[in-house]
C-alpha cells in the first residue's frame, strides 16, 4: 500500500514514540488552516481500557439509526488505513497517501513524532468529508495527547483507568485519571465509566472545575445481565437489549458508557436502533474468534481460537474472568500463545490465568522493537504460577499448538498479550480488518 510505504518512510525520519505536548501539533495544524475547527460535531474516548469498544459501540448504535459516521483508532492491526473510517468504510489507500503526503509537505521535516503527523491526517481526513459525528479516540493520555486539540467536542467519555504508561502518565490512579480527564473541554459533557474511587474523585474533580455536566456508571447509569439479554438503566429510564456481539462481561460496561454517551449528548436515537447496535457491533482483535484463514487451516477447522490485543493487569483479569464463565466448571484447557512488550507489566496480566490452570507457549513480538524476549517473558509466566514453554518463532508456536490438538482436540487457544501480537497473527492468517 502506497499510505504504509509513505509512513514507513516518516518513521526514519521522525521518532515513533509520544513526546506529550501541543506545541507541534497546534504549530502544523494553524499550516493545514486549523482542520481540527470543521469536523462533524465530536465524541471524544480516553482511558486505560475500553474506550476502542466505547467508540465501536457508539459507531454501531449510531450507524444503526442511519448516521454517518468518522471514526479514528489507535493502533491498527496489520495496515495503517485501520485508524481512518470515514462515513463508514476505511479510507482508501490513495486518499490516505494524498492526505498524509500534504501533513508531511506542511511540517517541512521539522521535529515531530508520527503519532502527530497521523493525528492531523486524522483532522484533514474528517474535515473534508461529510458525516454526521467524528468519533476520536485518544492514543496515549488525554490533556497532551495529539488529538487534544479539539476545540469544544459534543460529549467525551471516560473508559476505566488502570495503571498503564506510568513512564508518561504518573504511577498513581489519581495522577493518571488527571491525564485522561485533560479531555474535558469547559462546558462540556462527560460520561465516566467504572472507575476506581481515586479515579473517579479524580475526573469528577476535573468536571467540576470545568463546569461541564456529568454522569457517571454505578451512580447514574447501569447495565446488568437479565434473562434475555441486559438491561441498560438510567434517568430516562430502561432499554432492554440483545447481549453485545462482542464477548466478555465487560463489554456490558463499554457498551452502557456508549449509550450514556449518546443520550448525554442529546442526540436523537431510538430504542431499536440501540438494540441494533448491540448485534452490530465489530472490534477485531479484542476477545473474538480468529477468522478463518491460514493459521485456522494449520491448526483445525474446527479448533476454539481466539485472539485478544489487552496487555496490562486490568486486562488479563478481564479476559481470564470471561474464559471462566465460559469453561462453567469443565476444567477445560486453555493455551496462551502470547507475546508482550517490554512497557507491560506482564506478572500482573498473567497472575489472573492461574485459575484457568492455563499453559503459556510465549512467542517474539515481531512487529514492535520493545517485544520481551521469549525466554524472559517464560520466567514470568513461571513465576505466576502457569506451565510455560518459549519458542523463537510464532509458527514454531502454532506448529507446537497443532500437536497439543491432536490428543486435546475441546482445548481452547488464545494468542494474546499485545495488538502487536494480534497483528501479527491476524496478517499470518490472511485475515486482516475490513
Amino acid at each position: 500500500m502506497k499510505s504504509d510505504a509513505l509512513i514507513n518512510k516518516l518513521s526514519e525520519i521522525h521518532p515513533k514514540g509520544f513526546d506529550l505536548s501541543l506545541d507541534r501539533i497546534s504549530l502544523l495544524l494553524e499550516k493545514l488552516v486549523r482542520p481540527q475547527d470543521k469536523l462533524p460535531p465530536v465524541i471524544h474516548v480516553a482511558g486505560t481500557n475500553g474506550k476502542g469498544s466505547t467508540l465501536a459501540f457508539t459507531r454501531a448504535i449510531l450507524e444503526a439509526q442511519g448516521y454517518k459516521v468518522h471514526v479514528h483508532t489507535s493502533p491498527h492491526l496489520v495496515n495503517w488505513h485501520e485508524r481512518y473510517r470515514l462515513a463508514g468504510k476505511l479510507v482508501s489507500d490513495d486518499v490516505l497517501a494524498e492526505a498524509i503526503q500534504r501533513v508531511a509537505d506542511a511540517n517541512d521535516n521539522k521535529p515531530i513524532t508520527v503519532f502527530e503527523l497521523l493525528s492531523a491526517v486524522m483532522f484533514v481526513l474528517f474535515s473534508e468529508h461529510e458525516a454526521d459525528f467524528a468519533l476520536v479516540e485518544v492514543g496515549l493520555g488525554g490533556r497532551f495527547d495529539a488529538t487534544n486539540v479539539i476545540p469544544k467536542p459534543l460529549v467525551c467519555a471516560i473508559a476505566p483507568v488502570a495503571l498503564d504508561h506510568q513512564a508518561y502518565l504518573g504511577d498513581t490512579i489519581s495522577a493518571i485519571a488527571f491525564e485522561k480527564a485533560g479531555i474535558i473541554k469547559r462546558g462540556v459533557p462527560v460520561a465516566v465509566g467504572i472507575q476506581q474511587d481515586d479515579a473517579r474523585d479524580t475526573i469528577e474533580e476535573v468536571a467540576r472545575k470545568n463546569g461541564s455536566s456529568i454522569v457517571i456508571a454505578g451512580q447514574d447509569f447501569d447495565a446488568y445481565r437479565d434473562a434475555t439479554g441486559f438491561v441498560y438503566q438510567d434517568e430516562d429510564g430502561l432499554l432492554d437489549l440483545p447481549l453485545p456481539k462482542l464477548a466478555g462481561e465487560h463489554q456490558l460496561e463499554n457498551a452502557a458508557l456508549a449509550m450514556a454517551a449518546i443520550r448525554l449528548a442529546k442526540i436523537e436515537v431510538s430504542p431499536e436502533a440501540f438494540a441494533q447496535g448491540m448485534l452490530n457491533v465489530t472490534w477485531p482483535g479484542r476477545l473474538e474468534k480468529l477468522p478463518q484463514g491460514k493459521i485456522t487451516e494449520q491448526l483445525s477447522i474446527d479448533a476454539d481460537i481466539w485472539i485478544d490485543g489487552g496487555h496490562n493487569p486490568s486486562a488479563g483479569v478481564a479476559i481470564a474472568a470471561e474464559l471462566l464463565r465460559q469453561n462453567a466448571g469443565s476444567g477445560r484447557k486453555t493455551l496462551l500463545i502470547c507475546g508482550m512488550i517490554n512497557t507491560k507489566e506482564p506478572f500482573g496480566y498473567f497472575k489472573p490465568f492461574e485459575k484457568l490452570n492455563a499453559d503459556v507457549f510465549t512467542v517474539p513480538v515481531a512487529m514492535s522493537e520493545a517485544g520481551i524476549p521469549p525466554e524472559n517473558l517464560a520466567e514470568v509466566a513461571q513465576k505466576a504460577g502457569l506451565q510455560t514453554t518459549s519458542f523463537s518463532t510464532l509458527n514454531d508456536a502454532i506448529t507446537e499448538a497443532g500437536k497439543r490438538l491432536t490428543s486435546t482436540p475441546d482445548m481452547r487457544i488464545l494468542f494474546c498479550g499485545s495488538l502487536y501480537m494480534v497483528g501479527e497473527v491476524l496478517g499470518a492468517n490472511e485475515t486482516p480488518p475490513q
